[in-house]
């Protein structure tokens, strides 16, 4: 087991979760990280930072978004991270994002697209470019994954 800050090729970089790698990819060093599992203890009642809404992009309501970035590739394309939302209604324009809600729920329409319905234990992939509207009807906490 080596402990990481959620990047699987920093073994000493974080006390706060664990990342247990398998696979000949994890033993033979190879140049893409080896798949692995992560723990983030306290997860669900972490610490977040204020993450102030254009007010343009509210629709109704008085949302407010709060937000930790976990984990930052040097490059800064790649970044792991926890988001919440507060409900009410937003809109959004995507990056290409996967998460995974924590707690709370919301209904995510995609502008000429899906409607999806999201809580606990969902994961959820945005593409990048997607114009969507928040309904969020919970307070809603996701782990997320996005690719700039």
């Amino acid at each position: 087991m080596t402990t990481t800050d959620l990047d699987p090729k920093s073994p000493d970089s974080g006390p706060d979760s664990t990342v247990e790698a398998s696979g000949p990819a994890a033993d033979a060093g190879a140049a893409a990280p080896a798949s692995f599992v992560v723990n983030v203890p306290g997860l669900a009642d972490a610490e977040l930072e204020p993450e102030p809404l254009d007010p343009e992009q509210i629709v109704s309501g008085d949302p407010v978004v709060t937000g930790k970035v976990l984990w930052e590739s040097p490059d800064g394309r790649q970044i792991r991270g926890i988001w919440q939302i507060t409900p009410g209604v937003v809109t959004d324009t995507e990056a290409n994002e996967l998460f995974v809600v924590v707690s709370g729920r919301a209904t995510i329409e995609v502008e000429g697209g899906q409607v999806l319905e999201v809580g606990p234990g969902d994961a959820c992939v945005l593409r990048e470019g997607d114009r969507t509207r928040w309904t969020v009807h919970q307070t809603l906490r996701k782990a997320y994954h996005i690719s700039l």
